[in-house]
């Protein structure tokens, strides 16, 4: 009976330990991230699932930063973080700005301190209507206030504009979404706080193809939707595909 006792006693506490450990690694190492929106198109879709490393930009220890990969914020880099204008919601967009760079665009072209973005293999354009406002940014917004971020917007270009640029702030980052033409980013809400950014995405570990509504809220359909279709609409070619930035400079 002792033994038995002594068995159920490791057993439960093995189990204990696992279950803290798988905690601990998903709230402070990792996390799962669902894209919702195809503004990162064709670099993430609509359902892929993620994997994001929350520990390369997590402030570093004194003891620690000698031993744990932490890294800097940089031009290319995929980030997922808080949203300003709304910090329940994570967005996944690249980052395009650091702190001190100057921004515009013209004709959708991005002129990044001065340089044309000439080769920007990672961006995607779906049309070519060419906004007056997101494509030749800065410039006079689009009406609001019932525009999204329209109070974040005002700010931006009310104190970070100098000779119709850009300038990134200290501790804040500009992020764009690589489907140009279809992404609601920087230019709409302003910038990244840096204690915004949650982390970077390492791997695609599943893609499904759904639409956004049923990521969103997870209705029934997407799940009679998993139990028809989860063969056929798995994107098994993403599976375990690694997510990379691109050096911008």
């Amino acid at each position: 009976m002792k033994n038995f006792a002594e068995s159920v006693k490791n057993f439960v506490y093995e189990w204990s330990m696992n279950i803290l450990i798988l905690l601990f690694g998903t709230t402070t190492l990792v996390q799962a991230f669902i894209v919702p929106t195809p503004s990162m198109d064709s670099t993430v879709l609509v359902g892929d699932h993620l994997l994001v490393d929350k520990l390369s930009y997590a402030p570093p220890g004194t003891v620690s930063k000698y031993l744990l990969p932490y890294t800097d914020v940089k031009r290319g880099d995929i980030i997922v973080f808080r949203v300003p204008i709304d910090i329940r919601q994570n967005y996944v967009k690249r980052v395009m700005g650091v702190p001190g760079d100057h921004i515009h665009l013209v004709n959708k072209v991005l002129y990044l301190n001065g340089k044309a973005m000439l080769n920007e293999p990672y961006a995607h354009h779906i049309d070519g209507y060419v906004s007056p406002y997101a494509d030749e940014f800065p410039s006079e917004p689009p009406p609001g206030p019932a525009t999204p971020g329209y109070e974040f917007r005002m700010e931006m270009l009310a104190h970070n504009v100098e000779n119709g640029e850009v300038v990134v702030p200290p501790e804040h980052y500009f992020a764009m979404g690589d489907n140009r033409d279809n992404s609601l980013d920087s230019r709409y809400w302003g910038f990244v706080p840096r204690e915004n950014i949650i982390g970077k995405p390492l791997l695609i570990f599943w893609s499904y193809d759904a639409p956004t509504e049923d990521l969103v809220d997870y209705t029934a359909n997407h799940f009679i939707d998993l139990g028809k279709n989860f063969f056929v609409k798995t994107r098994w070619n993403r599976t375990l595909k690694l997510v990379r930035g691109y050096p911008v400079q």
